[in-house]
């Protein structure tokens, strides 16, 4: 059974720095790219963040240069570490495969606010 577990997602102020993993099971985790996705309320889903199975890794625009995407492949786990947070990286934040499949995990919520 596969199982996505994303935790991590707190309330934060503009500017803090966040960490958040993704805990998998129940697929090959270490030969398959992953991606961090966020979905703000009233938006599509997003793909900000991606690392292949060696470890290269692409960014969106809205997040390059400040949230970092890594992985540790023994520990079937996904992490992000998000700085210089701006209201706008307000959002649920989800992993998943690359390309994604069901199912979506129930995420982690990041608000920031001042």
């Amino acid at each position: 059974q596969v199982q996505l577990l994303a935790s991590g997602g707190e309330t934060v102020r503009p500017g803090d720095t966040l960490n958040l993993a993704c805990v998998t099971s129940g697929f090959p985790f270490n030969v398959l790219p992953m991606g961090w996705f966020r979905q703000a309320p009233g938006d599509r889903r997003e793909l900000i963040a991606r690392i292949s199975r060696f470890g290269e890794t692409i960014y969106s625009d809205s997040v390059k240069g400040r949230f970092i995407i890594s992985r540790d492949n023994a520990k079937s786990t996904l992490y992000l570490r998000m700085g210089g947070l701006k209201p706008e990286d307000t959002a649920k934040y989800y992993c998943n495969t690359l390309p994604p499949d069901e199912p979506w995990g129930q995420g982690t919520q990041v608000t920031v606010s001042s």
